[in-house]
């Protein structure tokens, strides 16, 4: 049996993470650690950790813990630690960048520590058949212009407080596997979306707005394109490196399918128009008329500093070594969307 060490786990893609693994895997032992801050909410696993109480634990706490993060070693024979744990949002990375720091670079480097103290047999021998995999972004490596791709080779050059945390936490997982031989691996995901997301990142955001006939805020000119991929194939994607990835590497995980942000809303409010024309059921959720549902929502705001004009990720490393690939294009994906965060509101 594997035992899982899932690090914000009450989070969006670490609660969906979850799912997958319990969906999946049968023989497994899940510990679920979350400090449930602002983004983590312990209703987006409720359910599993009720059907599954033999499989999964849930701890309230923070990565930061030593003595917490030793005791999970210490009562669970923990084979992966899987790193969701993060403060994620830009722009309040801009406000006030310590709980950045704090979180998503001490909190990692004590995850490290700890798992190189548990896991050891001797100098730079590790117990059979333990990882540590750092979850990241496509952020780390900076901004691109109309042409290219992020590979695994591209310079790391962040241009916010939150991706400047997350590459220094990545420098971090790459220094215990090259100085301690530590069993490591990182991923570096594109923009996720799908059900359980907090809803200040865009898709969420305008799904609710949307919903609620209020402005929808776009910065800049809403030309910066992002590569968007579904929840769910990132989970895939973590489980395949888990199991084929070689230790030491990092892999880039990518939806082919770059769109601007403008495109996205305006997909959004197409799609949502849609569905509450077609379904009654749907209509009654929303706290305003289909008439109001256009266009004229959107609004364009002041833009982020240092906001990244371009990510595009290249992710034929993965493809090439492990097999993986997106199955789950945007139509579908933005549609299975929309229809979860309507059956929540």
């Amino acid at each position: 049996m594997k035992t899982y060490l899932i690090t914000g786990g009450a989070g969006f893609i670490g609660s969906n993470f979850i799912k997958y693994l319990i969906e999946k895997h049968q023989n497994i032992k899940i510990i679920c650690l979350d400090k449930l801050t602002y983004a983590g909410d312990l209703g987006n696993i409720e359910e599993e950790i009720n059907n599954n109480p033999e499989k999964i634990t849930f701890i309230k706490g923070d990565i930061n813990n030593q003595e917490l993060i030793s005791y999970i070693f210490d009562q669970w024979d923990i084979n992966y630690i899987v790193n969701f744990a993060a403060e994620s949002h830009v722009d309040r990375s801009i406000e006030d960048a310590e709980i950045f720091l704090k979180t998503n670079v001490l909190g990692v480097q004590n995850l490290l520590n700890i798992a190189k103290k548990k896991w050891a047999l001797r100098e730079r021998k590790y117990k059979d058949d333990v990882k540590f995999i750092q979850v990241s972004t496509d952020e780390v490596y900076g901004s691109l212009g109309k042409n290219g791709y992020f590979t695994e080779k591209s310079n790391i050059q962040p241009n916010s407080p939150y991706s400047a945390s997350k590459a220094s936490a990545d420098m971090l997982v790459r220094s215990y596997n090259k100085t301690h031989g530590l069993p490591t691996l990182i991923t570096r995901c594109s923009n996720n979306y799908g059900p359980c997301q907090f809803p200040e990142k865009l898709i969420p955001l305008m799904i609710k707005n949307i919903l609620n006939g209020e402005e929808l805020p776009i910065y800049g000119n809403g030309l910066n394109v992002r590569d968007w991929l579904y929840v769910k194939d990132h989970c895939k994607a973590i489980d395949m490196v888990l199991e084929k990835g070689e230790v030491g590497e990092v892999y880039n995980i990518g939806g082919n399918n770059e769109t601007t942000n403008i495109k996205i809303v305006k997909t959004l409010i197409k799609e949502i128009k849609h569905l509450l024309a077609e379904n009654d059921e749907y209509k009654e959720v929303a706290n305003t008329s289909l008439d109001n549902i256009k266009e004229d929502l959107i609004t364009y705001v002041k833009d982020r500093p240092g906001h990244d004009k371009r990510y595009a990720i290249d992710p034929s490393k993965i493809k090439r070594e492990i097999g993986w690939e997106p199955t789950v294009n945007f139509q579908e994906g933005i549609k299975k969307t929309i229809k979860w965060y309507i059956s929540k509101y």
